[in-house]
């Protein structure tokens, strides 16, 4: 995987607060959101690194790594391992007079210590094989609106250059995770691939609220259909029904639509509830003789 100066993609320096990563991040989200810049395939793609570099440089841990060793922070952990092992051949076969590993490695790129150690050519003392590390795995968050994780479809991500074209299933929820096997970084020495782990971020819609598999929404009648009994035409996920007002309808009544809620994950042809909570809009602007009526029935 080519090298990605996370700090430039943010675009701050090594010399970054927390938050001022933090800023940075939000900004150039933003900026490169998806819904904002649809069919734009760089947008797309500048909108992925500025969320792995976020990853990276806001956690201290992952941070550290990368100031410590550049482009090859991923494989930190074998490095500190091969360097202990090293140390013990060398107090092995030395004795107290062996020079000390860590300054024996100097200055030197640590992608040519990894290759030296593990890659072609190299190997250990003990009968030279190879040395394989797994590669690192990926985390990415994929956003959508409710309407989308309502219905199976395809989306497309791109990573490190590569379009990759998942099937999205209907029912997916806020913050649910999927893997994808191989996905991620390459192996060391023919190692496997990592994988790619897709947070999904699903945003609140301005009509229906989810809870689970139900749904809930809010609809408006009028004084006179609560009083009296009528019929509405209510929207739904999957299109319009009419329903029957009964007669002398409380406010905040609610009336429930069996099976017609959000789809379950992975269950095809199951689906929640869909919940309607009348709302009553009391008439404004009267005239007087509709005054003079009310007046009428309040002392009925």
């Amino acid at each position: 995987m080519d090298f990605i100066d996370y700090y430039a993609v943010l675009g701050l320096t090594k010399t970054a607060s927390d938050e001022d990563i933090k800023k940075a991040y939000r900004k150039l989200a933003r900026k490169y959101h998806p819904d904002l810049n649809p069919n734009d395939g760089d947008a797309n793609k500048k909108f992925q690194q500025i969320n792995e570099a976020n990853e990276i440089l806001s956690d201290p841990e992952k941070r550290k790594k990368y100031d410590q060793y550049g482009k090859d922070w991923q494989h930190a952990e074998e490095f500190e391992q091969a360097r202990r092992q090293q140390q013990q051949r060398q107090s092995y076969t030395q004795g107290s007079s062996g020079d000390d590993f860590s300054e024996g490695f100097g200055g030197a790129d640590f992608s040519d210590f990894l290759s030296s150690m593990f890659g072609q050519g190299g190997g250990d003392r003990s009968g030279g094989r190879q040395t394989q590390f797994r590669g690192q795995d990926y985390q990415a968050e994929l956003h959508l609106n409710l309407r989308d994780a309502y219905q199976t479809h395809k989306q497309t991500l791109t990573l490190d250059g590569k379009n990759i074209r998942i099937t999205v299933p209907a029912g997916i929820e806020n913050g649910q995770k999927i893997k994808l096997a191989g996905y991620g970084a390459p192996g060391l020495n023919g190692a496997p691939a990592g994988d790619l782990y897709i947070t999904f971020v699903i945003a609140d819609d301005s009509r229906f609220k989810r809870m689970g598999n139900d749904l809930y929404v809010n609809e408006e009648i009028d004084l006179y259909t609560a009083l009296l009994g009528g019929s509405r035409v209510v929207e739904t996920m999957d299109g319009k029904v009419k329903l029957t007002v009964q007669p002398e309808t409380q406010q905040g009544t609610k009336v429930r639509l069996k099976g017609k809620g959000f789809p379950v994950y992975k269950q095809e042809g199951s689906f929640g509830d869909l919940y309607i909570t009348w709302q009553i809009t009391l008439p404004t602007n009267l005239t007087d003789a509709q005054k003079e009526l009310f007046r009428q029935l309040s002392t009925l």
